[in-house]
């Protein structure tokens, strides 16, 4: 990998200060419209506090739009009516113009970055929250996608992570909250950070490479280690279509989409503890009529330890089995402290649902009858009111990339109406299975990269 040059970014004071005053207008507006609707009450008050939120969110470039969608997955972070608007939230912004292009690309790789193309496109093919993607085309004739990260995002990071509490404050205002976040908070902060090192996220793209290549229906992009820095990422390009585009094609299409989407999510897990912590519908393509799925930016891939992978199977048969003692420890393993049978119980409503469609052991969709939209709020909202009276609980750090990653994933295979016995499909993924197994195909695969946990 090319090597890091002096960052002259990193963690400035006066970029830091410039966030502050963006989204400290941004939340101070949001929290001046709560006190407003308030007085004014009404039962659509509590919408309307959470569209002007959005609104003052969805102006900001950079991470803290990742941090609403992050808890807005997260039952009882922030109000349905929150969550409902953040989970809208567009992450696609505005791109930079061509003097930042040729800075960046001249901070990253030199002065001449431009001889070790033999083209480069500079405007963006795309733009997101914390970086845009350029067309390139390299020495040996290949396609290749070039992100490049927006100026100041590690000061953006650190400011809107320090105001991550003041968001959660104004949800707190019109509900009481019965989770402890503060675990949650830590996690977020964690992964986040780790979303700004394309160093990283390079390892862990030739990660899923090398798991997938013995694959012919799924793809991986291969990252050029000598083109890439903590800033700069230079990819293969992959070509495809988006999956909206295959709605409305046959339910033998639509099936076939889905269980690409849960071998790419689920086998990684069960075989090596790791798992895609985005499953956003723009994180994948689909070549042809969806004989290949190509996965896309590995910016949140999360590690868990052998033991809390152990644990997710555990609680799984562990609620087949309905074995009450099973399912303490399954809980145990995962993090959560303290629990009473009561807490148990509450625990419970939602692990049926998150585990609900590998349950049961028949052809159905995710939830049957369900919209994307509401998917999961029945269950979060009985959680809530249970834990009111029996909780509080905390949400051990290694629950919310879990938990995210498996009702982004419910919602696409809802918004593709698929039908499959997703039992049968979990179980299959299951083979050789054990602690222990992991243990040791995880060392391998991390080492294989350079990759650490």
């Amino acid at each position: 990998m090319a090597s890091d040059p002096i960052d002259p970014e990193r963690d400035r004071l006066s970029g830091r200060m410039r966030r502050m005053a963006q989204v400290g207008a941004g939340l101070a507006g949001a929290g001046a419209a709560y006190g407003a609707n308030r007085l004014m009450g009404g039962d659509d008050a509590r919408a309307r506090n959470a569209k002007l939120l959005r609104e003052a969110l969805g102006q900001l470039k950079g991470p803290l739009m990742k941090i609403a969608q992050m808890s807005a997955t997260i039952p009882d972070l922030l109000p349905p009516e929150f969550a409902a608007e953040l989970a809208e939230l567009q992450t696609n912004a505005p791109p930079m113009g061509r003097g930042f292009v040729r800075r960046r690309m001249a901070a990253e790789l030199g002065a001449d970055w431009e001889s070790k193309f033999k083209s480069f496109e500079h405007e963006a093919a795309a733009a997101a929250s914390l970086g845009q993607v350029h067309k390139a085309v390299g020495h040996d004739g290949r396609l290749l996608a070039v992100k490049l990260q927006y100026p100041e995002m590690q000061s953006a990071v650190e400011m809107d992570l320090s105001q991550m509490r003041t968001l959660m404050a104004l949800g707190r205002q019109m509900v009481g909250a019965a989770i402890d976040t503060s675990e949650v908070q830590i996690e977020v902060a964690e992964r986040l950070r780790e979303e700004l090192d394309y160093g990283r996220e390079a390892k862990a793209m030739a990660l899923y490479r090398n798991f997938f290549s013995n694959r012919d229906d799924i793809d991986v992009p291969e990252p050029l280690f000598e083109l890439s820095t903590r800033r700069l990422l230079t990819m293969e390009w992959l070509e495809g279509r988006g999956l909206m585009a295959f709605i409305d094609s046959d339910q033998e299409t639509r099936n076939r989409i889905a269980k690409l989407l849960f071998d790419a999510w689920w086998t990684p897990m069960t075989r090596l503890g790791v798992i895609h912590g985005d499953p956003h519908l723009g994180n994948y393509t689909l070549v042809g009529e969806a004989e290949r799925l190509n996965l896309l930016d590995f910016g949140c891939v999360r590690i868990f330890s052998p033991k809390f992978t152990a644990g997710v199977v555990s609680l799984y048969r562990a609620l087949i089995a309905d074995d009450r003692d099973a399912q303490i420890a399954a809980y145990t393993t995962w993090g959560f402290k303290d629990l009473t049978d009561d807490l148990v119980d509450v625990l419970n409503v939602w692990a049926r649902f998150i585990y609900g469609p590998l349950l049961d052991n028949r052809v159905r969709t995710v939830a049957d009858g369900v919209s994307p939209r509401e998917y999961g709020r029945r269950e979060a909202f009985a959680m809530k009111q249970a834990l009111k009276e029996k909780g509080p609980i905390t949400v051990p750090r290694e629950f919310v990339f879990m938990d995210r990653a498996a009702i982004g994933l419910g919602a696409a295979f809802l918004r593709l109406g698929a039908e499959h016995n997703w039992q049968a499909l979990f179980e299959a993924s299951l083979d050789d299975f054990s602690e222990e197994a992991v243990a040791a195909r995880q060392s391998a695969a991390l080492a294989a990269v350079g990759l650490t946990a």
